[in-house]
């Protein structure tokens, strides 16, 4: 049983640009491999994205646009030779640097776009070095 896609190929002409042929097809294929993506990322969070677009036209807009961002970001990513961002290059030292534009390949979604459909929330969290401190209790003072 396949999902429907958040967005569409005519999604991806609108909000972001003209596509060559060949980057429709990779889009059609694309396009239910982000939807999907992002419906595990709801599920792992508690939200089921499907019932919340429903609900809320303005999320089925934002998640429209976060699967059109990350779609697009996957289509931009080289398919042939070294997918790199930045690159330098030296002559007699023989150096070479660069960075790559995805590490590790393939589609990936950002802390930003899951902060975007409510999935990533701040998190606050301490450890205590030394144990638990309760100044009421002067005899479990791990500073004396």
């Amino acid at each position: 049983m396949s999902s429907t896609p958040f967005a569409s190929k005519d999604d991806m002409r609108a909000l972001w640009r003209s596509m060559t042929p060949e980057e429709e097809e990779r889009a059609a294929a694309l396009l239910p491999v982000v939807s999907d993506i992002l419906r595990e990322e709801g599920h792992r969070a508690g939200v089921d994205l499907e019932a919340e677009a429903l609900a809320r036209g303005s999320f089925r807009t934002v998640l429209k646009s976060v699967t059109v961002d990350i779609t697009a970001r996957a289509l931009q990513t080289p398919t042939e030779g070294t997918p790199m961002q930045q690159t330098s290059q030296s002559a007699l030292g023989y150096t070479v640097s660069g960075t790559y534009l995805v590490p590790g390949g393939g589609v990936f979604v950002k802390k930003s776009e899951l902060a975007r459909l409510g999935l990533r929330r701040p998190q606050i969290g301490a450890i205590e070095p030394y144990g638990q401190f309760n100044p009421w209790n002067p005899g479990h003072n791990p500073f004396c």
